[in-house]
């Protein structure tokens, strides 16, 4: 879900070129489950292969990843690790509106209504261990680095660029921010249009940029009242926020008050959360320094085994994506030495 800022954050649009040579930090559960939305069959049925196993999340990190790559986009994948234990709830709670959506997904089905069931099949996307591998191995075979977090995939991805090791990270999700990103990149992995629900509309969607220092300076805050301010709409780690008190109220508040204990004090609001606790996790979130960033050639032989022959992608398909990474590499080993670029 991610907290709710878009109100109060001003999003620069810019066009792929403007992120060529950068590096990225991806949150990888957060696109992979954009991929197993989105690529569907009309009904909602997700793309499987021969044995019935989902391929909506493989299609979507394949043919992506070549894209942003062509565009000389630098993407790293950052898995999340253990959820902290606060989030336990919140992830219960997911469990069972997916497990409602996939019961209404197939009576609409079973109904004929198949925009209604489309919805409803996106809103029942999950995913398994195997699933998670899967995507991480493809990621290896395309030489695209992959990071696992600890903890929170966000937290991580926003440490590293804070580090400077990576440019922005690349979420749909505003908690990059929260995590101190100085950058957050947004619609990187979505297609170039998104259909309307329940409408035979489309909307065209260019990637954003977010910096965070513009983002203070604007809003006149620091970084802790920013997830002060957060806290007060609904975070992961509190998704009800407190009754009746949206971004602009909160960000009033926050402007009155300062910071949200004297909020509660002052105002007499009634809590279940520990303001303490999710501050932390924003503020100093669990991180590693273990990991390596280090792009590689594409192995073209084991791409096209694990998609093809284990998968049934079309071959001639993944080959002439695959070429796109070669012709690609071969660009960049003539600008410069091909180890500046990788």
């Amino acid at each position: 879900m991610g907290v709710q800022l878009a109100e109060l954050v001003n999003a620069k649009e810019i066009d792929f070129q403007a992120l060529s040579g950068k590096k990225i930090a991806i949150d990888a559960m957060n696109s992979l489950y954009q991929f197993l939305s989105i690529i569907r069959q009309p009904d909602g049925t997700p793309l499987m292969d021969s044995q019935g196993r989902i391929t909506s999340h493989l299609s979507g990190l394949f043919y992506r990843n070549v894209n942003l790559i062509e565009f000389g986009i630098k993407p790293v994948y950052v898995f999340d690790g253990k959820p902290p234990k606060l989030k336990g709830a919140v992830v219960e709670e997911r469990s069972e509106l997916r497990d409602e959506a996939q019961r209404k997904w197939l009576e609409a089905v079973s109904k004929g209504r198949l925009e209604e069931a489309r919805i409803f099949a996106q809103q029942s996307s999950r995913f398994t261990e195997e699933m998670i591998e899967d995507s991480k191995k493809l990621l290896k075979y395309m030489g695209v680095p992959v990071v696992q977090a600890p903890s929170e995939g966000e937290a991580q991805a926003a440490y590293m660029a804070a580090k400077g090791e990576v440019w922005a990270t690349g979420s749909q999700d505003y908690d990059s921010l929260l995590f101190g990103s100085p950058r957050l990149a947004k619609n990187l992995t979505i297609s170039g249009r998104r259909k309307i629900p329940r409408k035979q509309a489309y909307i065209e969607i260019k990637p954003e940029l977010i910096s965070l220092e513009e983002t203070l300076r604007e809003l006149e805050l620091t970084r802790a009242q920013l997830v002060d301010l957060s806290i007060l709409i609904g975070t992961d780690y509190n998704p009800k926020g407190v009754e009746g008190i949206g971004p602009k109220k909160a960000y009033a508040l926050i402007k009155e008050f300062g910071d949200l204990k004297t909020i509660v004090r002052e105002k007499k609001i009634d809590i279940n959360f520990d303001i303490d606790e999710i501050r932390e996790l924003f503020l100093n979130p669990e991180v590693t320094d273990e990991y390596k960033i280090n792009w590689e050639l594409p192995n073209k032989d084991k791409t096209i085994e694990f998609l093809c022959t284990e998968r049934d992608f079309s071959l001639d398909r993944v080959k002439k994506a695959l070429d796109k990474l070669e012709n690609k590499t071969k660009e960049v080993k003539s600008q410069s030495s091909l180890e500046k670029w990788f």
